[in-house]
């Protein structure tokens, strides 16, 4: 039964962690990031504590140690009257052990080689302590140890012991006894430092943990707000709307990365709706042509049968001539009429649409129509990072893409051409030149640029400059240029913003 629970509680913990968000998740993250650096210092802490604690009673041990052999060796050259021998050691030490004793504050024993007490300051003549002979493993090990001195420790009811074997010399450095010394550890200081000091580490970390919360709280926000914006800039787009570009400040480079990959999608976007409205406008016009030639046929057909039996059955000596004449006539004038009235629909049909008014980014949509140019010698210039205006963003790209052609054309026969497309605002005005050194506009023909069929060109209908002339004025704007022969030609366009 266990076994197949485990894959449900599996499931169900999978389940729950992907329906938490991203923004708890962070916030989740870094709080249990917080909690296991505390917890970890903390140990170190103690264990650091624990160390340190067991290496300074060591090192007090050792200075006890020296110290109190010290005083031994001083007291068996100098001091004492009696024969320094085994025998002696008793009454060398009956008296003095106790004082060595307490300035040393640790337990002195004195054996003999064979690890049998001699003397003790554990002992007094108040009360009887038995104290154990050394034991032959502790007398072996002592001699075979390279120093002549061995250490143990011990825990006895939470209290440590440290004691230390080594041989009494007399001045001859002749082996006459064994030195026992032993030291009892007092850590309630330092255990009350460890106290105060966790309870001090605490505070702090109390402190900490407040703090990382907030911060947790407000990164995880930061975060997760851009990408909620180009989250929800996402489930707004759409092909054959206007989009918006995501504009973040001071975000993240990833975010940036990832915005900057939106914002070049919807360019995409908004190229592929410009190529799709364009195929879609260049299929209508086929089948309107097929439509129209076909409504066309219809009466040619007729006209030309009416024709043909009038050439067949004409008599001038016929009496009836003028009436068939008339009824002949009748009927190619209908058939003319009809021709008329489906070239009059399709003329209505083919009315340039009226100019839609939106809000665009001008200095974006100038970038989009130069897009298509892959020339080297076209530059373009926007003074501005924004610029907006009440326009149709498809006239305008007509606008610039014209100007542009234009001036290609112009730079044909030039070695190094140049061609400057510059964006920027003037007061109320967008203001949009277009410059190249081509071989300009002769005077002759300067007021005639603009007029519709006229062209310096050997092919063309030259409605090209007449037609975005009345696409700029149909927005209440101005085109002028200014050109010198050699030098080459400026088109300033004048738009005005929002």
């Amino acid at each position: 039964m266990e076994r197949f629970l485990l894959p449900i509680k599996k499931r169900i913990a999978l389940r729950i962690l992907k329906n938490i968000s991203l923004r708890i998740r962070i916030f989740l993250s870094m709080i249990l990031l917080v909690l296991l650096a505390s917890v970890l210092i903390l140990g170190v802490t103690v264990y650091q504590y624990d160390e340190q604690t067991k290496d300074y009673n060591i090192q007090r041990f050792e200075r006890k140690e020296a110290t109190t052999q010290e005083t031994i060796e001083l007291e068996l050259t100098n001091k004492t009257s009696y024969l320094v021998n085994t025998e002696n050691l008793s009454k060398i030490f009956q008296e003095r052990i106790y004082e060595i004793s307490s300035i040393n504050k640790l337990n002195i024993s004195i054996f003999d080689l064979y690890g049998n007490l001699l003397v003790s300051s554990k002992t007094n003549a108040f009360e009887e302590t038995k104290i154990e002979p050394i034991s032959h493993v502790v007398l072996n090990e002592l001699s075979q140890n390279s120093n002549h001195k061995i250490l143990k420790s011990r825990e006895d009811d939470g209290v440590g012991y440290q004691t230390s074997y080594s041989y009494i010399n007399d001045p001859k450095f002749k082996r006459i006894g064994i030195l026992e010394l032993q030291f009892t550890q007092d850590n309630s200081e330092i255990e009350d430092e460890l106290t105060e000091f966790m309870y001090r580490l605490g505070l702090v970390y109390v402190l900490m943990f407040i703090i990382a919360i907030a911060f947790a709280y407000l990164l995880s926000s930061y975060i997760t707000r851009s990408i909620q914006t180009i989250s929800d800039k996402m489930q707004l787009t759409r092909l054959n709307e206007r989009n918006e570009k995501i504009i973040l400040n001071a975000a993240s480079s990833e975010i940036e990365i990832l915005v900057e990959a939106y914002n070049n999608m919807i360019d995409q976007l908004e190229e592929s709706a410009v190529k799709l409205a364009k195929s879609e406008r260049e299929q209508a016009w086929r089948e309107m042509a097929k439509q129209v030639a076909h409504e066309i046929k219809n009466p040619l057909t007729p006209m030309r049968l009416s024709v043909q039996s009038f050439e067949r059955k004409f008599n001038p000596e016929d009496k009836d001539i003028r009436e068939k004449l008339a009824e002949y006539s009748k009927t190619l004038i209908q058939q003319i009429d009809v021709m008329s009235s489906i070239a009059s629909a399709f003329s209505n049909f083919a009315k340039m649409p009226t100019q839609k008014r939106e809000k665009i980014e001008v200095i974006s949509v100038v970038k989009l129509a130069l897009e298509i140019f892959n020339e080297d010698f076209i530059s373009y210039s926007p003074k501005q990072e924004e610029l907006y205006a009440n326009l149709d963003k498809t006239q305008l790209i007509r606008i610039v893409t014209n100007l542009v052609k234009n001036a290609m054309q112009a730079c044909e026969n030039e070695e190094n051409p140049i061609i400057d497309v510059v964006v920027l605002s003037e007061k109320n005005n967008v203001k949009i030149t277009v410059t190249d050194n081509g071989k300009g506009i002769p005077e002759k023909v300067k007021d005639l640029i603009f007029e519709p069929k006229f062209t310096t060109k050997s092919s063309g209908m030259g409605l090209g400059l007449a037609m975005i002339k009345n696409i700029i004025e149909a927005y209440d704007g101005t085109i002028s240029f200014t050109s010198e022969v050699g030098i080459g030609t400026v088109f300033t366009v004048i738009l005005p913003k929002i």
